[in-house]
């Protein structure tokens, strides 16, 4: 099938990248290319590089920015190895970066991959095929405390408890190899009357279960302060959430370097000598509006957050 993925925030994306077009900009989560050939439509003698570790995107995206393929460079990695990307392509500084943090359409919607708790397929969930690591293989061998805590952190699920005791109960009977099995044992974890009023039962489980394989938030984590080093003066970093969890990492670290000083807050003057790496561009997250978030029901928990590295004095 076609790679297919309705860009979130499109447009309000490439506004906040600012986008010269002689500039150097890094797609972190390339997908199916979306946003990636805005980018590279407004550039004259720039460059996008463009990072993706499903091989599935990384085919669709060099397709769909195959009239770009002289300004355009992809590269099949995560996200999370960006500066050495970067150094391998002897880039020093880039001008934008950009994240998109969603499964793509395309991922759940291929149902051999396994994100879908709507249709049955194995218990898969990679995000990228190389791992060897597999959904099914947490949901059989993790303990039932270590299942509890991710559906607890990750899915936020108030129903964790219960979910973690059906899982193990029901894998004792029989491994559970399918993604219909999985919902099963959390349909069976949750009463009837909550079911008909929350949605789908099983939506929290699954994303928790894929966070916690693809080392969703640790990843995003561990690479904020890269890519924001990686930055010209004046370049932003535009990332897109979809999970609290993510956008409140991505807040934090961007307060952090907007002020960074540690010192005790009643010192008339810092001597700790942190100085600010930037700004966050609006306090409040960007959202998308009410006529996207109807032709697109995947944006309806997206928030769009920028990053401006400062401007050297001098």
């Amino acid at each position: 099938m076609a790679f297919e993925h309705k860009s979130v925030l499109l447009e309000e994306t490439i506004d906040n990248l600012n986008i010269k077009p002689s500039g150097i900009y890094v797609d972190g989560t390339l997908g199916g290319g979306g946003h990636s050939y805005e980018i590279a439509r407004r550039l004259s003698s720039g460059r996008l590089i463009g990072i993706d570790q499903d091989e599935a995107a990384i085919i669709a995206a060099g397709e769909h920015l195959e009239e770009f393929k002289d300004k355009v460079t992809i590269v099949r990695s995560n996200y999370s190895n960006m500066k050495q990307v970067m150094k391998d392509l002897s880039i020093d500084k880039v001008d934008g970066i950009m994240l998109d943090l969603g499964v793509s359409s395309y991922q759940l919607d291929t149902l051999e991959r396994g994100f879908s708790y709507r249709e049955d397929a194995p218990l898969d969930m990679r995000m990228d095929t190389r791992n060897s690591l597999t959904a099914k293989d947490i949901i059989n061998n993790y303990s039932e405390m270590e299942i509890y805590r991710i559906i607890r952190d990750y899915g936020e699920d108030k129903f964790a408890k219960n979910i973690a005791k059906h899982i193990v109960r029901m894998r004792t009977e029989k491994p559970l190899e399918t993604t219909y099995e999985l919902v099963e044992a959390i349909k069976a974890a949750i009463p009837m009357k909550l079911r008909v009023t929350t949605g789908h039962p099983a939506k929290k489980t699954f994303q928790a279960i894929r966070i916690e394989l693809n080392k969703e938030l640790e990843v995003l984590r561990d690479t904020l302060e890269d890519m924001i080093d990686l930055l010209n003066p004046e370049g932003r970093l535009c990332i897109i959430t979809f999970h609290s969890l993510e956008d409140r990492i991505v807040k934090s670290c961007f307060r952090t370097n907007e002020n960074p000083c540690t010192c005790p807050p009643n010192f008339p003057v810092c001597i700790c000598g942190k100085v600010p790496t930037g700004r966050a561009i609006s306090r409040k997250p960007i959202l998308p509006t009410e006529e996207e978030m109807e032709y697109n029901k995947r944006s309806k928990s997206a928030k769009l957050r920028v990053f401006e590295k400062r401007k050297v004095k001098g």
